[in-house]
């Protein structure tokens, strides 16, 4: 009959696999991925305090406070809960959940979120103010490339103000 044994045995591999060291642990990555790149934003914490110009090339979230002037031309700045900004704004896309006071101009879009405040002046294509919001301000909402429609000024000489009429009430 056939043997039970010879069965039962998985097939050995035809070459050697080389043996884990226990000296040896395996190393770890260091190298982020490109999804792990664009995750990666750079925290400002609630107890620093920023006076004067910040700038960078990486997305940034601030929940301290800044007085100055923030440019992030190419990125995205978050606007925490607990933030507190006095500052001239410059960024790609801007998220506000704090306070801002100071004029906010980004590339994409600008969104205030229901707890957040700005009183300034905002410039972007694309602005969303959620219910609850404060702000107090201008928006432009101009294009890429628009450039504003050049509007002529009249010019108003002081002989062509004619006073209004004002009735004068009766005397009794």
């Amino acid at each position: 009959m056939w043997k039970r044994d010879e069965a039962v045995r998985a097939p050995q591999p035809s070459t050697p696999v080389p043996a884990v060291t226990p000296q040896e642990p395996a190393a770890p990555r260091l190298e982020p991925t490109r999804l792990q790149e664009k995750e990666q934003t750079v925290n400002i914490g609630k107890s620093v305090i920023i006076k004067g110009d910040l700038s960078g090339s990486e997305d940034l979230t601030i929940e301290g406070q800044v007085e100055g002037k923030i440019e992030l031309r190419q990125n995205i700045l978050t606007i925490g809960p607990n933030a507190k900004i006095k500052a001239q704004v410059f960024a790609k896309a801007v998220i506000v959940q704090g306070e801002v006071q100071g004029n906010i101009s980004a590339t994409e879009r600008v969104d205030i979120r229901d707890a957040g405040s700005v009183d300034g002046d905002l410039a972007a294509p694309r602005i969303a103010i959620a219910d609850g919001a404060h702000f107090r301000g201008s928006i432009d909402m101009q294009r890429n490339g628009e450039r504003p429609a050049e509007t002529k000024a009249t010019e108003i000489r002081p002989a062509e103000i004619k006073p209004a009429a004002v009735p004068v009430a009766a005397a009794r």
